[in-house]
């Protein structure tokens, strides 16, 4: 099947259209679109094709998930429909595959899209259509402003948060830092550098140099050469997987060594760390909130062994390194528990008003100490992050779990 048409069904066959159902036997007056007795539409957007093909693993991890879901009877008797569509990290694609999912296929809501350009192309959209548009695969701040996007709501901690979080630990390693910024042009680059800058404050002066790059570029080779020539010695590449693995690798072949750090988006070991080189990758500094599958501190915790155990049975041959399929997991599990709040009362209104009602929710996979929650003014389920140091082959954490709110 092309890329361009990628798409994963889990439960029934599609031949069950619910629009063939009575209105008696639809229960109206507690189903929206795509929902029946036997079954819940859900529909998906993820890069399959494209320069952030990277991020195609939250998609297949989260159909995984379902079909798991599945097998042990879906969720109040319903099986789990998903649909998942390639928009090839393209806004304008995003526009029409969100229109395709709600129009043509009458999806109940719209799960886990991926990227912040496609996110901000669909969420007026979305929002106009009053369609849930939840625990979406960007951690931008204004997912987290329920009177201007009441029907969108993202999931981990802020790129805000993260930057300040980073700003506190340069301030604190390396007090006379220079610090050079390799950011992509767009609201998640600009996001994670207003919050270091932030998180900086009077020692903002301490940035020497920043260099933004346009995803359509080839490569950022060019940009890494200019910011080892302004004489800094902490490099932070706010950059996604394939820019963030030339980075590092640009970086090494440079002999270049600064204090160096990428985001949490680029922290997986299969997506970036692998392909840039362990050697060349050795005490790069990120930020987590998930458990490490190749951390043996997790040796005997149950969430983890549930999450092993899923990945044996539902995705053989994945790389357990790719926090990207955590990262996947994580959001279908709490779309999940969604969906079990929401019980028999499937309107569009109950899904929202059950995602803003998540208390003390501890998915499989986050590190103990961090929880899920929301409320009708908070669209911000995880707002905590540890830091952690890429040592060997695997990460290792560090300090202690930070809490932060990402606002200024």
């Amino acid at each position: 099947m092309p890329a361009s048409t990628a798409r994963f069904t889990t439960g029934l066959a599609l031949l069950v259209a619910v629009n063939a159902l009575t209105p008696a036997t639809r229960a109206e007056d507690q189903y929206g679109p795509g929902v029946s007795d036997k079954e819940v539409k859900i529909g998906n957007i993820a890069p399959y094709s494209g320069p952030a093909s990277a991020y195609a693993m939250f998609g297949k991890a989260e159909a995984a998930y379902f079909k798991k879901v599945n097998d042990e009877g879906g969720v109040s008797g319903r099986k789990i429909v998903f649909i998942s569509y390639d928009d090839a990290y393209s806004p304008p694609k995003a526009v029409e595959q969100a229109r395709k999912l709600v129009e043509s296929d009458e999806v109940l809501l719209i799960f886990s899209p991926v990227g912040t350009p496609s996110n901000s192309a669909i969420a007026r959209y979305l929002n106009g259509k009053k369609v849930p548009q939840l625990f979406v695969a960007s951690y931008t701040d204004k997912w987290n402003d329920p009177k201007v996007l009441p029907w969108t709501m993202g999931l981990g901690t802020s790129y805000s948060t993260e930057g300040a979080i980073y700003a506190k630990y340069i301030v604190k390693e390396r007090p006379n830092a220079k610090i050079g910024v390799l950011y992509q042009n767009d609201d998640a680059g600009k996001e994670l550098l207003k919050g270091l800058k932030r998180g900086l404050g009077e020692n903002s002066k301490m940035i020497v140099s920043e260099k933004s790059y346009e995803v359509s570029e080839p490569t950022i080779e060019s940009h890494v050469v200019e910011l080892k020539s302004s004489g800094a010695d902490v490099f932070v590449s706010f950059a996604t997987p394939k820019f963030a693995a030339q980075s590092i690798k640009k970086a090494f072949e440079l002999d270049w060594h600064p204090l160096f750090v990428i985001p949490n988006v680029s922290s997986s070991v299969g997506a970036t760390l692998k392909p840039a080189g362990f050697d060349k990758s050795q005490g790069i500094i990120s930020a987590t909130y998930l458990k490490d599958a190749l951390d043996p501190r997790w040796g005997s915790d149950e969430g983890m062994k549930r999450y092993l155990e899923f990945l044996d049975k539902y995705m053989p041959g994945v790389d357990r390194a790719d926090n990207v399929a955590a990262a996947g997991y994580l959001a279908a599990q709490t779309m999940v528990q969604v969906l079990k709040q929401c019980d028999n009362d499937l309107k569009r209104e109950n899904v929202m008003r059950q995602a803003a009602s998540l208390k003390g929710f501890q998915a499989d996979l986050l590190i103990p100490g961090i929880k899920i929650n929301t409320g009708a003014d908070d669209y911000s389920p995880i707002k905590d992050m540890q830091l952690m140091r890429f040592v060997g082959d695997r990460w290792q954490l560090f300090g202690e779990v930070i809490t932060g709110t990402g606002k200024d």
